[in-house]
């Protein structure tokens, strides 16, 4: 067995080199067929590029489309993301029922953001039944001990 790295993770690596450096269409061209393949992480920032028009024209229903997907595989920022679409009704119908069932599975991932958001979300009683002992738990848990 080599340790030399195969095509797909040098295409990979290339990609995600490409999207942190801005160039999206370059991004693009190696990510693309790598998310066609259920590369997680691929589709993680294809959905991003599409959700932006970072390199293409906006596409909500693609974005949404790999977003799910990244998600689905357990993909925690994946996770964050499909649940902002569909806190806000950005790329899909708006549903904060939902939105709390994604942020709670980045959440128990660690995802700070996620928590936060989360915990917000049982204060303000969207999505979710108002549980304010539930919010604390969940600030508490995302860092924040003054809550």
């Amino acid at each position: 067995m080599s340790d030399e790295p195969t095509d797909l993770e040098i295409d990979l690596a290339s990609g995600i080199a490409a999207f942190e450096a801005k160039q999206f269409g370059r991004a693009i061209q190696l990510l693309s067929p790598l998310a066609e393949q259920g590369n997680v992480e691929a589709q993680y920032r294809m959905a991003i590029m599409a959700q932006n028009g970072l390199g293409m024209h906006p596409n909500p229903l693609l974005a949404y489309r790999y977003m799910k997907k990244a998600a689905e595989s357990g993909l925690g920022l994946a996770q964050h993301g499909l649940a902002f679409m569909y806190m806000t009704g950005e790329c899909v119908e708006q549903n904060p029922a939902k939105a709390v069932e994604w942020f709670k599975k980045a959440a128990d991932q660690g995802l700070v953001g996620s928590l936060t958001t989360l915990a917000m979300m049982y204060e303000q009683g969207y999505g979710v039944a108002q549980d304010l002992e539930e919010a604390h738990r969940l600030y508490r848990l995302a860092g924040f001990h003054d809550r």
